[in-house]
């Protein structure tokens, strides 16, 4: 997934705590979610990072290694330019982006119905 086309923003934002509970009506529930779904994020990110970076990994010295430590940096920076976890994971749990279920709470409903 192509994280810099999300609509996250880069910085902090004061969001309305009712907009996050919404769904779960648990403010804690919520939170726990979006750590759970930034949790995943982080390790793609750092998982498609590595492997850009691995393309590099070379164990001889040579003049091109200037060319390539200039394309590893662009490689970083753009990363580094990426909102951060925790905030693409909130967006994507305000816009319903984000599957969760509630085993228990499944299993309340079954017993009702």
């Amino acid at each position: 997934m192509d994280y810099k086309k999300s609509k996250a923003p880069v910085n902090t934002v004061t969001r309305n705590i009712m907009d996050l509970c919404r769904d779960t009506d648990n403010i804690y529930e919520s939170v726990a979610i979006i750590a759970k779904r930034a949790n995943q994020i982080s390790i793609q990110i750092k998982d498609d990072l590595s492997k850009k970076l691995a393309e590099f990994a070379s164990y001889n010295d040579s003049l091109e290694e200037v060319f390539e430590n200039r394309e590893q940096i662009e490689i970083s920076r753009y990363y580094e330019k990426l909102p951060k976890p925790t905030l693409l994971a909130t967006q994507e749990f305000v816009e319903d982006k984000v599957y969760w279920r509630d085993p228990v709470r499944e299993a309340q409903q079954a017993n009702l119905d």
